[in-house]
């Protein structure tokens, strides 16, 4: 059987986990090349590892996983994020996002997206913020170019490493975001706590994020499309506020997000995940706006006397996240 990662809660830390969603064929009993069809679209029969309740704070998350270097093999072969949606649907998706941290006002300093994709909200931010500096993670070398001319020339700093924000001088940036990048994340702790340190004073972190709590996810059992092989983990408002709490935010507010879909999608996305593989619907691409079993999460870093006083009582708990790999 081949080796995957066995790990603890990564929100808290905790063991103590009751299994709560398996699907009919459970990844953990499978080889890594059996995984390999399973690992994009959707299929007649589920297959993603065992979803378990953290018992200490609710996270809902796979105690068995990829290890980092499958992971890294396996994203090197899938299609780009959301290809079959449309480019129109998607651009007003990620415009609606940026309009709604807008509201929040603040949108200066430094700009810090991990994972922009092309980089929509990236032109969204160059045209209606005064940010001073984009810093941009984004593995994909190939759409670099573009993203450059999203953020404005000369003013965009790239990385490949979507791990390691070190490049980011601390205390510089005014809005960070990640949009369906958190649920992907093997260790989300270390990574918001990076975040954290990389935001002024009263500067805005916004996350979007599949809603484990939904009633679309209620619906449809463990049919919910996001229960799938790329999600280590999947949050809901509580554990979302409980996760950014300690990593030292404060002030988190979450509500449903509106995305965008054409008519015709919806129509087919919903007839795959009931198991039933169409081809062309005979509908028009119509623009819906839906609220469809997402949130956005916006949440503010302290004042810096704040921010090390968290720093000292996170020094003395147990280091969270833990993983080992094992066989």
């Amino acid at each position: 059987m081949t080796d995957y990662l066995h790990r603890n809660c990564p929100a808290c830390g905790s063991s103590n986990a009751s299994r709560e969603v398996r699907a009919g064929k459970a990844a953990e009993t499978m080889t890594l090349d059996q995984l390999r069809p399973f690992w994009a679209g959707l299929f007649k029969e589920k297959c993603f590892f065992s979803y378990h309740r953290c018992d200490d704070c609710g996270q809902l998350y796979n105690p068995v996983f990829f290890t980092p270097d499958q992971l890294g093999e396996l994203y090197a072969r899938m299609a780009p994020n959301m290809d079959a949606v449309g480019d129109a649907a998607i651009v007003a998706t990620q415009q609606g996002y940026f309009a709604r941290v807008a509201a929040q006002g603040g949108l200066g300093g430094g700009y810090l997206e991990i994972g922009p994709d092309v980089g929509h909200i990236v032109r969204e931010a160059a045209l209606h913020g005064g940010f001073d500096r984009f810093w941009l993670f984004e593995p994909n070398v190939a759409i670099h170019d573009q993203l450059r001319a999203a953020a404005g020339r000369g003013k965009a700093r790239l990385s490949t490493e979507m791990d390691d924000l070190s490049p980011v001088p601390e205390g510089s940036v005014g809005l960070a975001v990640m949009v369906h990048v958190l649920d992907h994340l093997l260790d989300p702790l270390a990574m918001l706590r990076q975040i954290r340190a990389k935001l002024r004073p009263g500067g805005t972190l916004m996350i979007v994020t599949h809603d484990e709590s939904s009633l679309l996810r209620r619906v449809m059992g463990n049919r919910w499309p996001p229960f799938c092989l790329q999600h280590p983990e999947l949050y809901r408002p509580s554990t979302m506020k409980a996760l950014l709490g300690r990593a030292g935010f404060g002030d988190v507010h979450v509500e449903g997000s509106r995305n965008v879909f054409p008519l015709d999608f919806l129509v087919r996305q919903a007839a795959w995940a009931a198991g039933v593989r169409v081809g062309r619907v005979p509908l028009p691409p119509v623009p819906v706006g839906l609220k469809l079993g997402n949130i956005l999460t916006l949440a503010k870093a302290p004042a810096q006397a704040e921010a090390a006083s968290n720093d000292v009582e996170d020094s003395i708990l147990p280091r969270q996240g833990e993983v080992a790999a094992a066989g």
